[in-house]
């Protein structure tokens, strides 16, 4: 398994439609990068988001997640309250190759301000808008961007395609559109 560079990503972006819409280049004047990188993409959060609060549901189950545990939102700059946490969606809808696993890593930009971007990996042949979780780890209200860079995406290529991909074990999560909460 080898991490892919630039080259193979562009290519794979317009050949096959891996990542759309998709920045041949970073973008950096005036906001939180985004766009291609040496080694992985750096996708936007859109303007939906569902913040959490704690108003209504006395605990988290992620087998019965109580959906009135979130607010919904649409805007270009979101507030997530202190220790809390917000749903969000990429700008960027991914087709994920059949031997191509990848990783997703929160940008140092909000990291060094206590705001964290978890993504689990996108399987091969999983297809979608990302589903992000925006922790504020932080005691005061933390500010999303949208439409400006949220988390990297590293693509690994297998030597070979996988057995099983996303598609074929007909994933929950496939061809996702909106902000997506915790399925069982």
């Amino acid at each position: 398994m080898s991490i892919k560079s630039d080259r193979w990503i562009r290519e794979k972006a317009i050949s096959q439609g891996m990542i759309e819409p998709f920045e041949e280049k970073q973008v950096r004047t005036d906001v939180i990068s985004y766009g291609l990188s040496s080694y992985g993409y750096d996708m936007r959060v859109a303007d939906e988001f569902r913040i959490f609060h704690n108003a209504l549901s006395p605990v988290v189950d992620p087998k019965a997640f109580d959906e009135r545990s979130f607010v919904e939102y649409e805007g270009d700059v979101c507030l997530i309250p202190p220790n809390s946490f917000a749903l969000a969606r990429s700008v960027e809808y991914f087709r994920i190759p059949r031997d191509v696993l990848t990783l997703c890593v929160g940008k140092s930009t909000y990291a060094r301000c206590g705001i964290i971007t978890n993504v689990t990996p996108f399987e091969p042949e999983w297809e979608g808008f990302v589903t992000l979780e925006i922790s504020n780890t932080t005691p005061l209200p933390a500010r999303i961007y949208a439409n400006e860079g949220i988390a990297q995406v590293l693509f690994f290529e297998s030597d070979e395609p996988c057995q099983v991909s996303y598609s074929d074990k007909k994933g929950k999560y496939q061809a996702q559109r909106g902000v997506t909460p915790p399925r069982l």
